[in-house]
Parts: C-alpha cells; sequence; structure tokens
C-alpha cells in the first residue's frame, strides 16, 4: 500500500497543530494497475521552535555565581513529577535523588498492593520526614486502564499543580520458552511495558499540553531492548522494551513542539530484590561473568543519568535519547 503526502498547498494550510491532512491512498491490483481509495486525514508532525517554553536555552550563569551555585543550578531539578513503579527499589531511589537535587512534589503511582509490602511504607515515610517541605503522595493506578490512568493523572495534577517530569518505571518480566508461551502471558508483559508506558505518558503529556510549561518524560527501557539476554529466555519482555525505545523516539519527534523532552534509560542487571534467591544464584552469576565491570549494578547508580535527564540545566538539549547504564555488559 502506498500514500501520497502532503503537498505545500496543503501543508501551508496547516495553522492548528492539531489540524490534518488530506491523503490519497492507492493500492495496486491485479496488473499494477493503481486504484483510488477514498481520502483519509492524516496529521502533519509540526516540530518545535525556540520560543516554546521548554526548549528555549535555559538561563546560565552570571559572572558572580559561585561554584557550588553553578553545580546546583546544574543538576537542578525543579516542578512536581510523577513516578509509576512508585513502590519498587528503583523508582524510590530515584524519587530521593529528584527530591534533593530540588523537586518540590512527588506522586508515586503503583498497584494498590505494592504499596503493602514489606519496607515500602518506611521508605516513604523516610522520605516525608527527609524532606518535610515537598508534597509527597501516593496513589494506586493500574497502568493499563486506560480511564483509571486518566482520573489519577488528572487527580494529581490537582493535588501536586502542573506535571513537569513523569518517570515511567512500572514494567513485569517474564522468562520462558517462546515455544511455550501463552498468548494471555505474551499480551500481558506487552500490555503492562509498552501499553502501560504509553497510557500514562500520553495521560501526563495531555496535561504537559495544557499546561504550556514544557516538560521531561523518561522511560525506563533496558538492555533487552537492544540485545538478546543471555541465558534466560524472555522474548516478550526484550520486544515490550525495544517497542518502548521506538515509542521515546515517536514522542520526542511528535511532542517537541510543546517543549516536552523525551529520553530513557535502559539499566542493565541491577542487584535489586527481583534478582535475589537461590534459584536465581547460577543467572547472577553468568550475568557478572559476562560483564567487563564483573558485577550487578546497585539502584542508586541509577540515580545521577535519572536526575540528568530530568534537569532543567544540564539536559537541556538532550531529546529523544537513551542513555544506557550495564557496566558495558552491552559491548559485547
Amino acid at each position: 500500500m502506498e500514500h501520497s503526502a502532503p503537498n505545500n498547498a496543503s501543508r501551508n494550510k496547516i495553522q492548528d497543530p492539531q489540524a490534518s491532512v488530506p491523503a490519497t491512498v492507492v493500492e495496486k491490483k491485479e496488473g499494477n494497475a493503481p486504484v483510488a481509495k477514498p481520502e483519509r486525514d492524516i496529521p502533519w508532525l509540526d516540530l518545535g521552535n525556540v520560543k516554546t517554553p521548554g526548549n528555549a536555552l535555559p538561563q546560565y550563569f552570571t559572572n558572580s555565581t559561585s561554584s557550588a551555585e553553578r553545580a546546583a543550578m546544574r543538576f537542578g531539578v525543579r516542578g512536581n513529577a510523577l513516578l509509576t513503579g512508585g513502590a519498587g527499589t528503583l523508582a524510590l531511589e530515584s524519587a530521593r535523588a529528584l527530591l534533593e537535587h530540588g523537586l518540590s512534589g512527588l506522586g508515586l503511582l503503583d498497584l494498590p498492593a505494592a504499596f503493602e509490602k514489606p519496607g515500602v511504607s518506611d521508605a516513604i515515610e523516610s522520605l516525608r520526614r527527609d524532606f518535610p517541605s515537598a508534597a509527597i503522595v501516593c496513589a494506586g493506578i493500574d497502568v493499563t486502564d486506560a480511564e483509571g490512568v486518566e482520573r489519577v493523572v488528572g487527580e494529581m495534577r490537582s493535588q501536586l499543580g502542573p506535571l513537569n517530569i513523569l518517570c515511567c518505571f512500572a514494567g513485569m518480566v517474564y522468562s520462558v520458552n517462546a515455544e511455550n508461551m501463552p498468548a494471555d502471558d505474551w499480551r500481558r508483559v506487552i500490555d503492562v511495558n509498552t501499553t502501560g508506558t504509553f497510557l500514562v505518558a500520553q495521560a501526563v503529556g495531555k496535561q504537559m499540553i495544557a499546561d504550556s510549561l514544557g516538560g521531561r518524560i523518561l522511560f525506563i527501557a533496558s538492555i533487552s531492548g537492544h540485545s538478546v539476554n543471555y541465558p534466560q529466555p524472555q522474548v516478550a519482555y526484550n520486544v515490550s522494551k525495544a517497542a518502548v525505545l521506538h515509542m521515546r523516539n515517536s514522542l520526542a519527534a511528535e511532542w517537541s513542539r510543546f517543549g516536552i523532552r523525551v529520553n530513557s534509560i535502559s539499566p542493565g542487571y541491577m542487584d535489586t530484590i527481583l534478582n535475589e534467591g537461590d534459584s536465581l544464584a547460577p543467572f547472577r552469576e553468568s550475568w557478572t561473568n559476562r560483564n567487563p565491570m564483573g558485577r550487578m549494578g546497585d539502584p542508586r547508580e541509577m540515580t545521577g543519568p535519572v536526575v540528568f535527564l530530568c534537569s532543567e540545566v544540564a539536559g537541556s538539549y538532550v531529546n529523544g535519547a537513551d542513555l544506557v547504564v550495564d557496566g558495558g555488559g552491552l559491548v559485547f
């Protein structure tokens, strides 16, 4: 199937960002004779400009700014952030780092049961105690429920104010040989990791667009989106994370006109509770033996990249990028 691109006359008529451009769809039939189909409307992808909040060069330092002030400003984080998978280790460590660098409002979103896991409540209370001036709220969410996502994001906007940052940590992994994988399990992994990431990004993106302040969106992808894992088989997870990487590219292109930067981090094997247990001992040995640094990553080693990509100054010209945090595992 082929379709024609909008001509210059049609392109010049586009004033409204939501306007669409007609395109004639042509299908090749028997004998290569083209047959015109009814026209369909295709939106035109407009790029951003320097006048858009979030796209402009950030305010830089003056001659009177001290070195300490420059350092604080360079990696400063402002505004309010939502973190999905907010009860998990990676999200909680990143939340603390964002608060340390100036975040004023934090929304932790996760499945209700996740907040009931041992240690989670204490970790959240620790954040509230250590950052008393920050608004820290929690909400149950199923990222695969489109209506529920819209509702919860709207509630977060009402409680915190404009949403400036979104970090999508929510995800699931499923390891099984491909020939034995039930279709429902495949769909579930894709639904949580890929569709869920999109639904939250879409809901928060709408809020960012309405507020006209720009924003930063950060997807947690994986080295699994770049390379096949070894020794565990996990085709659905790998595919779901590869899709997240290209989703990042697409949204970075589409939402630049609103001053929204979209980036991702691809972690390698992290030493979290999900990778503990006697049954995983041989896998942990394999992962560390195949890593140039000879070890797994610590969740705290994710926080620097998170702060960088969520900062207003240090990451101001980083858009559509993926930062691999894997100790060099992907070099092989």
